[in-house]
């Protein structure tokens, strides 16, 4: 296989930018995800890639509930404030206020929509696994105006030298 064909077809794929929370007891966590599609309507289920060795990926597997955070094309900096692993202080996640969800998720404040997920099954193949959840919640603080799909930010909105996949 030619390797820089390869990352150069599967860079092609589109990416919206989410936050991924969970909690279990006292632990939180937050990170930075991309591979996240809905799958099915009824039940409304969502499935998202989750590194493996992450501790974002041990309090989903615990708690088997998630939030999918959606991230708003001027929220940039967000994105790359949890791709590094979150810290708790002072009510905060990494600095961002939230709120917890009916499943115990953490909810960002500041996200324009969020989904609450309870774990239905896990694919465990590869370096991410696949955890599907059925959306349990929703959140709109505010209205949205135009197609919701363009308000999110997207992968490509980070910059010319920021990918996923290959």
């Amino acid at each position: 296989m030619n390797n820089d064909a390869k990352k150069t077809v599967l860079r092609m794929i589109p990416y919206g930018i989410y936050v991924l929370t969970a909690a279990d007891g006292d632990k939180i966590a937050a990170a930075t995800v991309n591979w996240v599609t809905q799958s099915a309507f009824a039940p409304p289920l969502v499935v998202v890639g989750v590194k493996t060795d992450s501790g974002a990926y041990q309090i989903v597997k615990s708690a088997k509930t998630f939030a999918l955070n959606m991230l708003g094309k001027d929220q940039k900096g967000l994105a790359f404030t949890f791709f590094k692993p979150a810290s708790v202080a002072d009510g905060k996640i990494s600095g961002q206020a939230y709120r917890t969800g009916t499943t115990g998720a953490p909810i960002l404040v500041d996200a324009p929509g969020a989904v609450e997920c309870r774990v239905t099954g896990i694919v465990e193949q590869g370096d991410h696994h696949i955890v599907v959840g059925e959306v349990v919640e929703a959140h709109l603080p505010k209205p949205l105006t135009g197609r919701p799909d363009a308000a999110i930010l997207e992968m490509k909105d980070l910059g010319d030298n920021v990918f996923y996949g290959g």
